[in-house]
């Protein structure tokens, strides 16, 4: 099993990306992620893989990737769909330099999910967490 790494471009945080998503899901369903290639590595990524989210930065959520298919852009444009699930799993903050694209996660690199209760540190600014993050705090 692999996971896939993603930055969440134009996304402010997680509050924003879940609305985005909701938006989304409504308007044309199933809830997806489109893009331009199909990952090699499909089948280890439907085995239990998730799709983390960096935002700002930071990886700060993760959701299960359903199954990946074929499909097809608004301008007629082939690419493949992640088909994600709707509940998006806060992890343990970690920051992340820019990136193009997508990049595999491997299963012992993944941070873990964030406990219910305990993940007072997601309800802080994000210019403070990151501070944090940077000295190592978080």
């Amino acid at each position: 099993m692999v996971h896939l790494l993603k930055l969440a471009v134009g996304i402010r945080d997680v509050a924003h990306l879940r609305a985005v998503q909701r938006e989304r899901a409504a308007v044309d369903p199933p809830l997806r992620h489109r893009t331009r290639q199909s990952p090699r590595r499909a089948a280890e990524i439907v085995e239990g893989g998730s799709i983390f989210w960096v935002i700002a930065g930071i990886m700060q959520c993760r959701q299960p990737i359903l199954g990946i298919r074929p499909d097809t852009r608004t301008d007629g444009t082939p690419c493949a769909a992640l088909l994600l699930d709707p509940a998006v799993v806060l992890v343990e903050g970690r920051p992340v330099k820019a990136f193009q694209g997508w990049r595999y996660l491997n299963r012992n690199e993944a941070p873990p999910d964030v406990v219910e209760g305990e993940g007072a540190a997601h309800d802080l600014p994000l210019a403070l967490r990151l501070a944090l993050l940077e000295l190592g705090l978080l």
